[in-house]
Formats: C-alpha cells, sequence, structure tokens
C-alpha cells in the first residue's frame, strides 16, 4: 500500500511538474512572440490562410465524394427498380418480353455471356448464362396465365433437353403461373431441377437474389431433396 501510494504521489508531483513547465514554455512564448509582433503576425496569418484553404478544400473534396456516392448508390437503385415490375406488369408481358425480363433479372443478379433465345425449336433453353461462380445456367420461361399449372409434359421436354443438349449445371424452370403438378414438381425434385412457381418468381421480381432462390424448389424443399417414397 505504502509503495503505491508513493508512485501515486511521484505521479501527481510529475504531473504539476509538467504542467508547470508548459506554463512556463507559454508565457515565454507570449513574451517573445509580443517582442517580435512585427515578424510573427505574417507567418501567423499565412498559417490561417493556408490553414482555411485546406479546410475549405478538404470540406469540398468530402462533399463532392459524398455527392458522387450518393450518386452511384441512387443510380444503382433505380436501375435494380426498373427491373422489378410488379407482377401485374409481369403479366402484361409478351413471352419474347418476359424472356428478355428474366434475362435482366439474371444479369441484375451477377450472372454473365447471358443470351435470350427468343425463338421456337430453342429446346428449351430460352435463357443461357453463366452464373457468378461460374456454373452454366439454362432457364426455360413458360408465360401461363395465374391460374394455370405446369404440366408434368412441361417438365419432362425441359429435363430431357437441359442438360443433354445444353450442358446445364443449374437448371431453372420459371412460370408465372402459381403451381406445378404434383407430376412435374416431383420429377424437377428427382432431377435437380429448380422449380420457379409465381410467388417465388414474384419474390425475384421484387429484389430476392437468384443464388437464394436456387435452393427453393416449388413448395420450398431443397433442389437436392428428393419426393418420398
Amino acid at each position: 500500500m505504502a509503495a503505491r501510494r508513493r508512485r501515486r504521489r511521484l505521479k501527481k508531483r510529475t504531473r504539476r511538474q509538467l504542467q508547470g513547465w508548459g506554463a512556463v514554455a507559454a508565457v515565454v512564448t507570449a513574451v517573445w512572440a509580443a517582442r517580435h509582433w512585427s515578424a510573427v503576425w505574417p507567418v501567423l496569418v499565412a498559417v490561417l490562410a493556408a490553414a482555411l484553404v485546406g479546410g475549405a478544400g478538404w470540406t469540398l473534396w468530402r462533399t463532392h465524394r459524398l455527392a458522387v456516392s450518393q450518386d452511384r448508390a441512387w443510380r444503382v437503385r433505380e436501375e435494380a427498380r426498373s427491373r422489378e415490375l410488379p407482377m401485374a406488369e409481369v403479366d402484361a408481358l409478351s413471352w419474347q418480353e418476359f424472356e428478355t425480363y428474366i434475362a435482366e433479372l439474371c444479369r441484375r443478379d451477377g450472372c454473365t455471356k447471358v443470351v435470350v433465345s427468343g425463338k421456337s425449336g430453342d429446346l428449351g433453353a430460352d435463357v443461357v448464362g453463366y452464373l457468378a461462380d461460374g456454373r452454366k445456367l439454362v432457364v426455360q420461361c413458360k408465360k401461363y396465365a395465374p391460374h394455370r399449372s405446369v404440366s408434368s409434359q412441361d417438365m419432362q421436354k425441359f429435363v430431357g433437353t437441359a442438360r443433354p443438349e445444353h450442358g446445364a449445371e443449374v437448371a431453372l424452370f420459371v412460370t408465372t403461373c402459381r403451381s406445378f403438378t404434383k407430376a412435374a414438381l416431383g420429377l424437377a425434385l428427382r432431377q435437380d431441377v429448380v422449380a420457379l412457381h409465381r410467388d417465388l418468381l414474384g419474390s425475384w421480381v421484387k429484389g430476392a437474389h437468384l443464388e437464394t432462390l436456387i435452393p427453393l424448389n416449388g413448395s420450398g424443399g431443397g433442389t437436392r431433396r428428393r419426393p418420398s417414397a
């Protein structure tokens, strides 16, 4: 305890000494400046002017950087919003426009080399591209009325071409209708096809990333799940 008190007293004494020397230095500096004011004041003015100019320049630079950053963020938001059509507007698209729109959603989510077939006889590959991780994506787009269902025959055709004909590593069947038939969904699960019905498409349209939708499949199961026997 005694040693600790001595250390505290030493610290207080050292602090008082430093404060005293600081006060003395300030007084000496003030006296010297007063005696040599004619030589000091131009230097002070120059220093103050440089500080003001530098501060103003730094403030303008920061303001410019902030404005550029905000403008860039606004442009990104507007570009994304322009693609996030309400489902009512998606329903109003023609089948060709729907395929183009799906391609735009793929590009929005980082896909590269995205190509739209835009014609019949494409063997189920309406949109082809590559995910950000390099996997080949093949998309079948079905522009159906909301009350319809994707049939087993539709799914069979896509299963028969997505990988054998197009080398798909991720096969995506996206539709504007509300459901896949039980047989179609079972086939999609067994063949590792991502089945995106209207509700999941709506999430994609509203900004959900494609990578987060790939693990979902119709009723929400993973693409690797198999229907129970």
